[in-house]
């Protein structure tokens, strides 16, 4: 399915629908649909027949103004043989023409007061174009008055205007046939505005660039001018391509268009100036007759001449060092497609390809599976990134693109808000089942929802059950539970000993600490307590009372794998302070608790990738645990 964010996009690129240029000789508007559902469209002579002799920036000449209701008078011959038209003096859209400048081109599109009949639609619309710059969009009474003094007037105005029901009886009702004749009108006004839109000069600079780059190979750069896109590291990394690959020199042309930029300053000022300088040098150096590697535009650039861009170039390059979800592969990616696979292309030869080289900073990067991701910093890396690229056989780029396109085309703002939807919908599924507790002061409140079957647990409750069982087993954490979580000393006071001492003694009861300490520590200190078990290192190493022998719970009693595991956090712990590693019998752990949080979490899960790097081929598992990896 086609994506509904891009389908303008795709509408734009593929020139296959009704275009009327700015030729000044007049052209005849095409029928459009009148019916919804039938869509009439040039003949492909007429097609072919606009000619261009303006830049595409020409386009910025045009308003299309597009109205409920053109600014005229219509009115039936005396004779009743056509119909005669004047201009509506007292409409604010020919006011409305006052304030903009003399060379602007002005189009007005909108419906008439009057019922044409389809015979004559068309010498009404060539009429009202060449006397009145007016484009009609002729609407069937039936969707006229549902459309307009059915759904605008007892739906959206009262919307509009704030005006809610006064009871009931004065609530209108939803009635799908005005909703649908909504619909089908905006439908012909939109093929009405196609009808007009100066899409012809996009194929007119596409031709126009394909004779201004035959026989190279063209890599696209779309960026701000910004010191975070990474302009100059891309022109570095061709320079450097250009260098290691002398074969490329003369074929392969970096095209990079820079939008203005926004703000101003030193450091923007700087980058300017490097740019410029690496331009200059890497044309001198490699430049020749007829063929510039670096051709920068650094000016406002049209939507549809960087569509044409877009159509042309073998590879887009982005290589910023920090950015969001930068949409420019995505727009790449669907330009190159042109049209979707049910419409075929005059210019399409064979299947679409084409090929992104990202930068591991920019947001879209993880959804782009089949691009070449680079660190932009390394210019090496990316110029061998850009080579390969470009090298690639047709049959991959194929692939690549197809796949591109089927994600772009797929996760579009739709699938977006209906994930996003469905996500809430999950976790909001039992919350109104819920009782929700407000707990704590200050920066320490919190809500906490919790089942409505739950019940706090009353210590006379415990009591009780306790006195009444027979046989109990009582396991005791020892961090957090019994030795508070913040406490800097953990050897357990005399306090401490003495209660869990007289639980272990009962015969009734089977007392066991649990945690992840090493068995020596825990040995040590509950020596008094003769009874108690003790399960160390989180039961990898097991002792049901000071009198037994420990038990080990893993078959595996070598741990060669720590030497290579230790140098690795050893290399991390240096990095800054706050981080510490605990030596076990049975693991290493390494700490990041008194850490800079964002930094300690970072590091952490870079270490978590470099262990399970190193140990693959070892028996031992690298878990990542709050506040540690182990």
């Amino acid at each position: 399915m086609m994506s509904r964010s891009y389908t303008n996009l795709l509408d734009l690129v593929s020139g296959n629908f009704p275009v009327m240029g700015q030729s000044r000789e007049k052209k005849r508007l095409p029928r459009v649909m009148t019916v919804p559902g039938v869509i009439s469209e040039l003949d492909d002579d007429q097609a072919n027949s606009v000619t261009w002799d303006a830049p595409s920036s020409a386009i910025q000449d045009r308003i299309i103004i597009v109205a409920n209701q053109l600014p005229v008078k219509a009115k039936r011959r005396p004779d009743h043989k056509g119909w005669s038209f004047s201009g509506d003096d007292d409409s604010l859209l020919l006011q409305l023409k006052d304030g903009l400048p003399e060379e602007i081109e002005v189009l007005y599109v909108g419906s008439l007061k009057v019922d044409v009949d389809p015979i004559e639609q068309d010498d009404v619309s060539q009429l009202l174009l060449d006397k009145f710059k007016c484009v009609p969009a002729f609407l069937p009474p039936d969707i006229l008055t549902k459309f307009y003094h059915g759904f605008c007037k007892h739906h959206l105005w009262p919307l509009f205007h704030y005006m809610l029901p006064f009871s009931a009886n004065h609530g209108g009702r939803f009635d799908r046939s005005l909703w649908e004749a909504y619909v089908a009108a905006n439908k012909i006004f939109s093929q009405r505005i196609r009808s007009v839109l100066s899409l012809a000069d996009k194929e007119w600079r596409v031709a126009e660039l394909k004779q201004q780059f035959e026989g190279k190979t063209v890599l696209l750069g779309v960026d701000d001018m910004d010191v975070f896109k990474g302009i100059n590291l891309k022109i570095l990394a061709m320079e450097q391509m250009l260098k290691q690959h002398p074969k490329l020199q003369g074929r392969a042309v970096l095209v990079q268009i820079t939008n203005p930029a926004m703000g101003g300053g030193k450091d923007l000022e700087e980058i300017q100036v490097e740019i410029q300088e690496s331009c200059k040098r890497t044309n001198e150096t490699f430049g020749q007759p007829g063929y510039e590697p670096i051709v920068f535009i650094d000016r406002p650039v049209s939507l549809c001449e960087r569509f044409a861009y877009y159509t042309i170039a073998e590879c887009a390059v982005v290589t910023a060092v920090r950015d969001g979800m930068n949409l420019t592969p995505y727009e790449y990616i669907v330009c190159r497609q042109g049209v979707s696979e049910s419409e075929s292309s005059s210019e399409s030869n064979g299947p679409m390809k084409s090929m992104l080289v990202v930068s591991e900073f920019i947001g879209c990067s993880p959804s782009l599976s089949g691009a070449i991701r680079v660190n932009p910093w390394n210019i090496e890396s990316t110029a061998e990134a850009m080579n390969e690229a470009i090298s690639m056989a047709d049959c991959e780029k194929q692939l690549c693109h197809e796949k591109h396109y089927r994600y772009v085309s797929s996760h579009d703002v739709a699938f977006w808000s209906r994930s996003f939807f469905q996500d809430m919908e999950r976790t909001c599924k039992d919350h109104f089942r819920r009782r929700c507790w407000g707990i704590g002061l200050s920066f320490g409140f919190r809500v906490v929802a919790l089942d409505p079957n739950f019940r706090k647990l009353s210590i006379d409750h415990i009591v009780s059950v306790y006195l009444r069982s027979k046989n109990r087993a009582i396991l005791l954490d020892y961090d957090g539970t019994v030795m508070p979580q913040t406490s800097h000393n953990k050897t357990p006071s005399a306090e401490v000993i003495s209660i869990v001492s007289a639980l272990s003694n009962d015969t009734k009861n089977t007392v066991f600490v649990v945690s992840g300490r090493g068995r020596e520590s825990l040995s040590k200190w509950f020596s008094p307590c003769t009874k108690l078990g003790i399960a160390a290192e989180h039961g990898y190493f097991m002792r049901w009372s000071a009198n037994d022998e420990w038990e080990a719970c893993g078959q595996n009693s070598e741990f060669r794998w720590k030497q290579i595991a230790e140098p690795v956090m050893k290399l991390y712990t240096e990095s800054t302070d706050g981080f510490n590693i605990e030596t076990k019998e049975s693991a290493l752990v390494w700490h990041h608790r008194d850490a800079d949080p964002g930094f300690g979490s970072s590091q952490a899960k870079e270490m978590l990738g470099h262990l399970e790097s190193v140990l693959a081929n070892e028996p031992v598992a690298v878990k990542r645990g709050q506040y540690i990896v182990k």
